[in-house]
């Protein structure tokens, strides 16, 4: 690090569903004696990422070091949201020794590293890291086309027509941009996946990155904090699909939040779920399920068909006992309607 009073920032990025949340719950636990800031960035207005990571603080990273801002994605807001959440974070006492970001699975690297050459905070801070998580489950399966097969034929072809589909270029650009990859979810990619995920990630990038396996977001911090890459200076170094642009859309994606009430079978809405996924109508669901005579919150995270669920902690006293989920879909995909309809039951 050029600049010893700038404070590092890792910025963690990476697919729906690949594992951000979990890596950072690890690394505030193991923090051991570095005093950390998060801010996690949401797509869609039920904010649950910030729940889960506040559930984790430690004196090291107490509550009021995690943000979350969900009124989009803070490479867009970056003058109403982003800027002054670090301006705050840079004042609280004592000053974060390192602060995390956690972006949207939808998000952009690259818009976010040219955040960091604002005025405000350029000579405060500096780009320690990008940290891609790629789940190697889902990028063995080539979850990024609909026929890798076909689409390479067609390319083979035609190479002046582009066939990648909208998921592809976000993943795409995310492991353009990256100074590390972790590959993630290995324990259930098993041998010949995590193969063809390095195969994968390695046919997509255009300049050497380690590619480190993990499962449950287990890693050692010395790895990953502590890179010193400077990326906001190296920004030419990492292409995007969106280079030249002055700005990018989210258009292709959207959410929508469902209200379920309280639900008597927890077995039943994985089964509605997974029926969902199956037919291709939803990317991530995320939320939280109240269960009729249980007195936790049961935690619900699903990435396709594959749903996990688990009691994060007791209801408090304030807040409604009321299952609520998070839906995000490619924008033709998502029929409010026809998703209520298949999660409720």
């Amino acid at each position: 690090m050029s600049d010893l009073s700038k404070v590092p920032v890792t910025i963690v990025t990476g697919f729906l569903g690949a594992g951000k949340t979990t890596l950072i719950s690890h690394l505030i636990r193991t923090a051991k004696g570095r005093r950390l800031a998060v801010v996690v960035n949401e797509f869609g207005t039920l904010g649950i990422d910030g729940d889960i990571l506040r559930g984790c603080a430690i004196p090291d990273c107490p509550a009021e070091n995690i943000v979350e801002l969900a009124n989009g994605c803070i490479c867009c807001t970056v003058a109403d949201d982003f800027i002054p959440t670090v301006e705050m974070l840079l004042r609280l006492e004592p000053r974060p020794d390192h602060i995390l970001i956690e972006t949207s699975g939808l998000a952009l690297p690259k818009p976010l590293l040219k955040a960091f050459d604002w005025p405000a905070i350029r000579s405060r801070i500096t780009v320690d890291g990008v940290i891609t998580l790629a789940d190697a489950e889902a990028v063995a399966a080539g979850r990024f086309a609909p026929d890798l097969a076909a689409v390479d034929a067609q390319r083979n072809a035609d190479p002046s027509i582009d066939h990648d589909t909208p998921l592809a270029e976000v993943f795409e650009d995310q492991l353009a941009c990256a100074d590390l990859v972790l590959l993630t979810k290995c324990d259930l990619a098993g041998p010949e996946g995590i193969a063809a995920a390095r195969a994968a990630i390695a046919a997509e990038m255009s300049r050497p990155i380690p590619v480190i396996e993990l499962v449950d977001g287990v890693v050692d911090p010395r790895i990953v904090l502590g890179l010193g890459a400077a990326a906001e200076d190296d920004i030419a170094a990492r292409p995007s699909h969106h280079d030249g642009e002055d700005d990018h859309e989210h258009d292709d994606f959207d959410s929508i939040v469902v209200n379920c009430g309280e639900i008597a079978d927890p077995a039943g809405l994985e089964a509605r779920i997974e029926a969902l996924a199956s037919r291709g109508d939803v990317l991530r669901i995320k939320g939280f399920a109240a269960v009729s005579g249980k007195p936790m919150r049961l935690l619900v995270q699903a990435v396709g068909a594959r749903v996990r669920t688990n009691y994060d902690r007791l209801w408090r006293t304030d807040e409604p006992r009321s299952s609520r989920l998070v839906v995000i879909a490619e924008r033709d995909r998502l029929d409010p309607a026809v998703i209520e309809a298949a999660l409720i039951g």
